[in-house]
């Protein structure tokens, strides 16, 4: 994803890191929290902890609602 479209999302001066876009990448494909650790090599706790911090950044309220955004401004 192009640096513009990363800035362009959720509060100003944050930046999502290649993991939030990853987790939430693997997340709109369906993926399980469980399995999106395994596959990214985190622990469960961290992934839903990270789904849990990008929702607040992007000023939603589920991890749904943050997966949506994400492909709405292109982020993913």
């Amino acid at each position: 994803m192009d640096q513009r479209r990363r800035n362009q999302c959720g509060k100003p001066g944050w930046r999502p890191s290649d993991l939030d876009v990853e987790i939430l990448r693997l997340l709109s494909r369906g993926h399980t929290t469980d399995a999106i650790a395994r596959r990214v090599g985190v622990s469960e706790r961290t992934v839903r902890r990270r789904l849990r911090a990008i929702a607040d950044e992007l000023g939603v309220e589920s991890s749904i609602e943050a997966v949506v955004h994400a492909v709405r401004t292109g982020l993913i």
